[in-house]
């Protein structure tokens, strides 16, 4: 299994309508993708959230290729879509995991 995850600090002000969107639309597209298999989405405790609350979104690949189709076919028009949206109200960092 593979797990895409993202981190996002998000900035106070836009923080919960942010969060409404990602669970309303955002997560449900990407699962429409048909990439994944599941989606988790973690707020970060224990942070400083003097400058914003701290999410991690976390998708679930059952292969490396289901990966690699999302990133090749999806990702783009995605991180489009979201920075039209939220531009440089949110700062995400993405990475892969393979569980072992």
């Amino acid at each position: 299994m593979i797990v895409y995850n993202v981190t996002i600090k998000v900035d106070p002000a836009v923080a919960a309508d942010w969060r409404i969107w990602m669970l309303r639309e955002h997560i449900p597209m990407l699962m429409d993708t048909g990439c994944f298999t599941d989606a988790k989405m973690f707020r970060l405790l224990e942070q400083d959230d003097s400058d914003g609350p701290t999410f991690c979104a976390q998708y679930y690949c059952a292969s490396r290729a289901d990966y690699d189709r999302y990133i090749n076919d999806f990702a783009s028009a995605m991180r489009a879509e979201t920075l039209k949206l939220w531009g440089d109200k949110i700062v995400a960092f993405r990475s892969i995991m393979q569980l072992q």
